[in-house]
């Protein structure tokens, strides 16, 4: 198989907590493996509630597909030592990638640690692996939930990019001016690096509302009224979620966005279908000219 185009694509999985999630998560690696997509990373809980479930699934996947797999990595909550061990544990499994967060402090806790915000754990990956690992980073087009201002967070990604990001993956939305507006401001603050779109395939009306009220994602009024009136209907949800997503990527694209980076929520199928949309599914090698 081979690649339509040279465009960026990459899958974002969670460590599954059963066994059943783990055989589908496989699966889907291996489905979404055939897309050759620049990578795979899997996300990491909070103050080191899944910091043992992001290593072995990132084990697993280097076994299991040949697709590079990229491990999300929280700082807040978690002290010098251990960050330091945990870096150079997937220094050794030869991850060249890492997306440095700086994570939610964990119900309970009181101490953020030694490393309060992303650009403090950007500065330490740096001073322990020098230019080892590819350092991606988050990217808020619609403003963080905590941040002053939009400003206040665009000068929040240039201390990461000071800090020595080398690419950005923005919070999924539905609204592509967000994007190019923020981008706009990003070059105006001389960030001249890669952000890439994150992107969120419809699965539920329920989920897609609780994800977006936890991290910040606006979904446009006519977006939720639309998706609202299908009531239980999943089918009918997932054939007009597809319609959108696929717009807003075709609009991304022809606005110059370097990649698209899917949140699968450990499903395939979603992400596969917008590609196909997009003509961005790779051709059987008979078929290249």
């Amino acid at each position: 198989m081979k690649k339509r185009t040279s465009y960026r694509i990459s899958f974002e999985f969670y460590p599954p907590k059963s066994t059943d999630g783990v055989r589908v998560l496989v699966h889907t690696a291996q489905a979404l493996a055939v897309i050759a997509p620049e990578f795979f990373s899997v996300t990491f809980g909070a103050g080191g509630s899944t910091r043992e479930g992001t290593l072995e699934m990132v084990k697993l996947l280097q076994r299991r597909t040949s697709i590079p797999v990229v491990p999300h990595l929280s700082c807040i909550g978690s002290d010098r030592k251990e960050l330091i061990n945990i870096v150079q544990k997937y220094k050794s499994l030869g991850v060249r990638r890492i997306v440095a967060l700086r994570g939610d402090l964990p119900s309970g806790m009181v101490s953020s640690g030694e490393y309060k915000f992303a650009d403090d754990l950007v500065k330490l990956i740096r001073e322990v692996t020098g230019s080892h690992f590819h350092i991606e980073v988050a990217a808020y087009p619609e403003c963080h939930p905590q941040a002053k201002s939009a400003l206040h967070d665009v000068f929040n990604l240039k201390k990461k990019y000071k800090a020595g990001a080398d690419s950005a993956i923005t919070q999924y939305f539905f609204n592509p001016d967000a994007y190019f507006y923020f981008l706009d401001e990003c070059v105006r603050q001389n960030i001249m690096m890669p952000i890439i779109p994150g992107i969120m395939p419809i699965f539920q009306f329920s989920k897609l509302m609780r994800f977006s009220e936890l991290c910040g994602a606006e979904v446009p009024r006519w977006l939720c009224k639309r998706l609202e009136a299908y009531g239980d209907d999943i089918a009918s949800i997932r054939a007009f979620g597809l319609d959108v997503l696929s717009h807003l990527c075709e609009q991304l694209i022809l606005g110059g966005a370097p990649g698209l980076h899917f949140y699968t929520l450990n499903h395939a199928e979603l992400s596969m279908e917008i590609l196909a949309r997009l003509n961005l599914l790779p051709l059987p090698q008979a078929e290249v000219g």
